[in-house]
């Protein structure tokens, strides 16, 4: 027979986790199974609708814009994680060293991912409209002389800028958190063995921060996919929709351009997308693991 001390924890742990479970059912998976439902149908968004069974998938893979906007989505978050990661590996093992004030250093690094996506962007949007033109016709850059923002070739990179200028301050510190968990002693061992410099970070340290790699990994591309504030502070979509998220796609003709069913359909092929990317990632990098 239980405790009465262990009934009641059981009954608090349920009082904890019903709301909890409520609120993600509400705010979370309802949306999702009511957007699934309106994929099927014509519906604008408001007023009457009609089911149209699978003809908005259908018409998604013949959508140019839509698969120009998913082209430029996957380029986006492909460069980004790449950049991020690399940026935010090369400053852990900076600020993991032994270098004065690396305390301060960390607080200012993390800044950046304390501040919201759009008044970043709209910071970023001004830098790149006013700033950086004046100083490149100063200094006769011809590069900077005009907005990135304005340049269908360009437009991407500024936007790329900003993402990965926010994301590495989170990925700085998870790397320095598997840092951290080095041993001193597996260094001491090879330093013994002639181990240094780059053979160290290659055969001693990354295969010890395998998880810590493989987490920044998938949250930076699940997070870059679904870039949105930067798109919308910077871009809006252009020039010339060269600049469209699929989130921002969704949600401009979803929302306002009379498409819920439509874009009901194309968030709902995109979430399937994520998760299998994301998957892909874990099963990957679990591998990777396993061998090490």
């Amino acid at each position: 027979m239980k405790s009465k001390g262990a009934q009641e924890r059981k009954r608090t742990f349920l009082l904890i986790t019903i709301p909890v479970i409520a609120l993600f059912f509400c705010f979370n998976t309802l949306p999702l199974i009511k957007g699934f439902i309106y994929s099927f149908t014509n519906f604008k968004g408001y007023g009457s609708y009609e089911w149209v069974g699978l003809r908005n998938y259908k018409d998604l893979f013949g959508d140019a814009r839509v698969g120009k906007s998913y082209l430029f989505t996957f380029k986006y978050a492909l460069v980004g994680t790449i950049v991020t990661n690399v940026i935010s590996l090369i400053l852990a093992l900076g600020l993991n060293s032994k270098i004065k004030a690396k305390s301060a250093l960390r607080g200012i690094y993390f800044i950046p991912n304390v501040l919201g996506g759009l008044v970043i962007g709209y910071i970023f949007s001004f830098i790149f409209t006013y700033v950086l033109p004046a100083v490149g016709q100063n200094l006769g850059i011809e590069f900077l002389s005009s907005s990135m923002l304005s340049n269908t070739g360009t437009a991407w990179i500024a936007i790329v800028i900003v993402g990965c200028w926010q994301a590495i301050a989170m990925n700085t510190i998870i790397y320095i958190s598997g840092l951290q968990t080095v041993p001193e002693d597996v260094y001491e061992a090879g330093s013994l063995d002639g181990v240094t410099g780059w053979k160290k970070f290659k055969y001693l340290t990354f295969p010890l921060i395998i998880p810590f790699f493989s987490t920044n990994m998938v949250l930076s591309m699940k997070n870059f996919l679904m870039v949105f504030d930067q798109i919308m502070a910077l871009t809006k979509g252009g020039p010339s929709q060269s600049t469209e998220s699929i989130s921002y796609l969704i949600y401009n003709n979803g929302m306002s351009g009379g498409q819920f069913g439509f874009q009901s359909a194309n968030a709902f092929v995109f979430f399937v997308m994520i998760v299998a990317i994301s998957v892909f990632q874990m099963t990957v990098t679990n591998k990777k693991e396993e061998q090490l």
